[in-house]
């Protein structure tokens, strides 16, 4: 489960995206390769999915305007703090949380390809402190060391794996047996990414099941655009449920932005707008 982090600053990559001013426009500029109707199952069949590295990097970009307000989000690896969400620490490019056992799982894992980490001394820790906001046993130098450790390679890596273990892999996979094109997978994706891959009603099960009350997902016989409206309706009331999340922009200016212009396959050039910064991949 992740934290679903609060606003914060940070700077934008200048490779191949742009911060644009506040004033632009949301409209998504990309033309869908088909409505949504009967010809849309012809271009599934063609169209590459959230899988395809170029994809799952506009994906990571999406998130990480989000939760970094920055579409860099490789410089991410070695970002850490306590935004006070109950959570504890908050940690690298998908916010594993010291609290939600996730961060303890990378840990583990980056320990297991690399015994001698400078992390691995909070092991015990950080299996006592799963499941709270407690810091006991990681504080005074827990973020520096975590820091340290983001500029291992073998630290990357792991951060990586286990983003597409716990989170990735399981949306893509669960909204391909939806019908939904790349735009859906990566809704369940940013679902995932904050809300937690449980059946709790303010997670992304239960989150499903209050959609499938309104409207019934293409492998079901519904149309992609009523099913990804009643997902992102059902996604908003989870995250009013909890003040940390209650800025509900990276639904309302950027995922729906992109699902009202009909562009199922997220193509760029994107814009779109999260807690008022504007962004743009072009």
């Amino acid at each position: 489960m992740n934290s679903g982090r609060l606003l914060r600053l940070a700077a934008v990559t200048t490779m191949s995206v742009a911060l644009v001013s506040t004033g632009a426009t949301t409209a998504a500029l990309a033309r869908p390769m088909a409505a949504d109707g009967a010809k849309a199952a012809d271009v599934r069949v063609q169209a590459v999915d959230l899988n395809d590295p170029v994809k799952k990097d506009i994906a990571m970009q999406l998130v990480s305007s989000a939760e970094n307000s920055s579409l860099d989000w490789r410089a991410q690896f070695g970002y850490i703090e306590d935004i006070d969400d109950g959570r504890g620490y908050t940690g690298g490019i998908i916010g594993f949380c010291s609290g939600t056992h996730d961060m303890l799982e990378l840990v583990e894992a980056y320990t297991a390809t690399s015994p001698n980490n400078v992390l691995a001394k909070y092991l015990p820790a950080l299996r006592e402190v799963d499941g709270s906001d407690s810091h006991e046993g990681l504080d005074p130098n827990f973020t520096k060391d975590w820091k340290t450790a983001a500029k291992d390679q073998a630290f990357k890596n792991a951060q990586e794996s286990e983003r597409d273990r716990v989170y990735f892999n399981p949306a893509v996979s669960r909204a391909k047996s939806d019908g939904v094109r790349t735009l859906g997978q990566f809704i369940y994706y940013d679902a995932i990414v904050m809300h937690g891959d449980g059946n709790d009603g303010t997670s992304f099960g239960g989150i499903r099941k209050r959609a499938l009350t309104k409207a019934k997902p293409p492998s079901q016989g519904g149309t992609e655009t009523a099913w990804l409206n009643a997902f992102l309706d059902a996604r908003k009331w989870a995250m009013q449920q909890e003040e940390a999340h209650s800025d509900t922009s990276r639904v309302d200016t950027a995922q729906r932005v992109f699902l009202n212009a009909g562009n199922f396959d997220l193509n760029t050039p994107l814009r779109w707008k999260v807690y008022g910064d504007s962004f743009e991949i072009s």
